[in-house]
């Protein structure tokens, strides 16, 4: 069953950020036309359903071609996706290769390593999905992905605060997204006592009653990212750099280019402010097409 829509009028907000990150800005204005936006990212059971009727095998089931990677060991192409593990201790936050590790077998169905499943995790936000396997799915729902723009408006929701429901990331003391509490990336307190992803719904709606917009998982656009916001004449968004890979018509089995980054939005349940203050409706992160991981999921509109 796909996930239920929430139609959004469409408007013009100022979209970007100066306060975080140079990435973020300028702040500039956007319009972005009517649009439905799933309530919540796509779930296990809901990519289970579109792999059973299609048959798709993911990025990270396919073993890696030599030819994206050139120097690769002849033992490594291996199928597998990059899992994150705790370090013991405090580490250099500069060197992400400390608790990120290429784990043969992880995959959708098994998000940690082979040994791992979705047991009880039916209604956790689908991970280990690169950027082509998204596009797949969106083109079975007969949806597509959002660009960037489209995303941060939904998730703003009509608010130009830090965090869309205000500039306290706790107001009160109330989590309202699943993100890292503790030492990054050595201890995680978790979040309602979630450590990684949590059910769907399980933190508040934004205004336009979305949910999981901010923290859970890192979310897939179809904007190629650059190191600023492109800003055509007159301050407005010029959408240079949209794919529209997420037809109907596209390609169920999509190669990915991972000389490509695209624009992730939303954060997820791995950021820490003294790492990864990107749980805000203005943050991105670049990642390339190939990259499944254990903390990027999507959603579709329409």
């Amino acid at each position: 069953m796909l996930s239920e829509l929430v139609q959004l009028p469409g408007a013009t907000f100022r979209m970007g950020s100066t306060s975080f990150y140079p990435d973020e800005a300028p702040i500039h204005t956007v319009t972005v036309g009517p649009l439905a936006v799933e309530r919540h990212p796509v779930t296990n059971a809901q990519f289970a359903e579109f792999v059973a009727d299609t048959g798709h095998l993911t990025i990270a089931e396919r073993p890696l071609d030599p030819a994206d990677y050139p120097g690769v060991a002849e033992a490594d192409p291996a199928p597998g996706a990059l899992v994150f593990t705790p370090t013991q201790g405090p580490v250099d936050l500069r060197d992400w290769r400390q608790w990120w590790r290429w784990v043969p077998g992880a995959s959708w169905r098994h998000p940690f390593g082979p040994q791992s499943s979705l047991d009880g995790r039916d209604d956790h936000p689908v991970v280990q999905i690169a950027y082509p396997d998204a596009c797949a799915y969106a083109a079975w729902a007969g949806r597509r992905l959002p660009t960037e723009a489209e995303w941060e408006y939904a998730a703003r929701a009509g608010s130009t605060r830090t965090y869309a429901w205000g500039d306290d990331a706790a107001p009160d003391g109330t989590l309202m997204a699943n993100t890292w509490q503790g030492r990054f990336p050595y201890r995680n307190d978790g979040t309602l006592g979630w450590v990684g992803t949590s059910p769907v719904g399980t933190f508040p709606a934004n205004a336009f009653g979305l949910v999981d917009m901010i923290g859970n998982v890192w979310e897939w656009t179809t904007t190629v990212y650059s190191r600023h916001h492109r800003v055509g004449e007159g301050g407005r968004d010029n959408n240079v750099g949209e794919k529209g890979c997420c037809t109907p018509s596209a390609k169920a089995q999509q190669r990915a280019d991972p000389a490509v980054n695209q624009a992730l939005k939303g954060g997820s349940h791995l950021c820490a402010p003294e790492y990864c203050h990107r749980y805000r409706p203005a943050a991105r992160s670049p990642q390339s097409q190939d990259s499944a991981t254990t903390h990027i999921g999507f959603r579709c509109v329409v």
